[in-house]
Parts: C-alpha cells; structure tokens; sequence
C-alpha cells in the first residue's frame, strides 16, 4: 500500500495496549506518522509538558498539523476511519459495523481497564497486595473476558475474517499482553490463530512492542 502523507504525531508508550491499536492502524491505513514517546514508568505522563497535550495524563495522544490534538484511543480510531477511508476497518454493512464495536468494546472497556498499568501499579503500591496477588487478579479478569470473547470470534484466519478490521487491531495488544503476563492460552485457540496470522503482517510486525523507538 502507498503510505499517505500525513501530519500527525503520535504520543506512545511502546507497551501501553492503547498506544499499540493506533500503531497497528495508522499502518494498516499506510498513514505516515511520527512517534514522541512517554515514558510511563518514569511519570513522564504527568509531566506539565504532557498534560498540555493531554490533560488526563495518559497515553495515547494524536497530534495534527495544525496542534489539534485527539485522546482516547477508541474515539482516535473512529477518527481515522472516517478521514482515511482507504483500507476499511469496519464492514459496509450496518449491523455488522455494530457486531464489530461491540466486540471492540468488550476488549476496550471490559477487559483492557482492569488490567490497565495505573491499575496494577495500585494493587501493589497503595493496596499493598504481592506481585503473585497482582497476577492473579490480572489473569482472573483476562479469563473472564477472554471465555466470552472467544465464543463470539469466527474460527478464521483474522477476527475480520479473510482481513484484518477493528477487532484484530483491539484485540492483538491485549493478547500480547496477556502471553507477556503468562496467562494460560490453552481455552482460547480462536484467538491464539487470530495472534498467529496478524503477527505475520508487516502492520502488525512494525506496531509490535519490540519495534518502538522507546523500546527497553
């Protein structure tokens, strides 16, 4: 695909699941763009700089040309779906664009918060709970998801089917995420396929973790 020319900067954290939806997208559209990383772990989100980006201080954040900026990954996906039409991420059909989100949102709303960093990062620091506790809880709410969310994903090469659309692009950090933390795949072939196959995509490949410029 022909990379389209764009003004756009993106603020990154190279493991951050939200962060990696964008990556994977913008290279699946073939939209350039240009990575400032945010380094979380030092609190580089709550720096005074940042939160004139973002005023949540959290990652990501995509910034125009002109200085607009847009937050939240979801509604920056949205975004870019309508303004770079090329590469369609949702069916044209109605009812199966809605099918789409409403995976997309088990992935973004019900399973990715619960196991979010600041999350995490609480349960050890102001809880006082173990790294073995912290674990548990993180798998304990992955497998909750996960059971639901691998009845609904079509035994296929791709969540989208014979393409990669919007679920692949939710779904494959939070897979990253939870093959990094250890969890049991065992249940979930559907998913481990989808990983299988996405991951053999340049797209994919060059939104990895591993590839960012952050990267530690």
């Amino acid at each position: 695909m022909q990379t389209v020319a764009a003004d756009l900067e993106l603020f990154s954290y190279f493991r951050s699941s939200t962060a990696y939806r964008l990556r994977i997208a913008l290279n699946l559209k073939g939209i350039d763009y240009r990575i400032t990383p945010i380094n979380l772990l030092k609190g580089e989100q709550r720096s005074e700089a940042y939160l004139q980006v973002n005023p949540q201080g959290l990652v990501p954040a995509l910034r125009l040309g002109d200085g607009r900026v847009l937050t939240q990954s979801m509604a920056i996906l949205e975004w870019l779906e309508v303004t770079y039409p090329q590469a369609p991420l949702y069916p044209d059909d109605s009812w199966q664009q809605a099918q789409v989100r409403s995976l997309c949102m088990e992935i973004s709303c019900d399973i990715h918060p619960l196991n979010n960093l600041r999350i995490l990062k609480y349960l050890v620091g102001p809880l006082g709970r173990s790294d073995e506790e912290k674990t548990a809880w993180y798998h304990h709410w992955l497998h909750q998801g996960f059971r639901v969310l691998e009845a609904q994903l079509p035994d296929s090469t791709y969540a989208g089917g014979e393409q990669p659309n919007m679920v692949d692009v939710c779904l494959i950090p939070q897979l990253y995420n939870a093959y990094r933390f250890g969890l049991d795949m065992t249940s979930y072939p559907r998913m481990q396929n989808i990983y299988h196959h996405c991951n053999q995509l340049d797209a994919f490949i060059q939104a990895a973790p591993e590839q960012q410029p952050d990267a530690v």
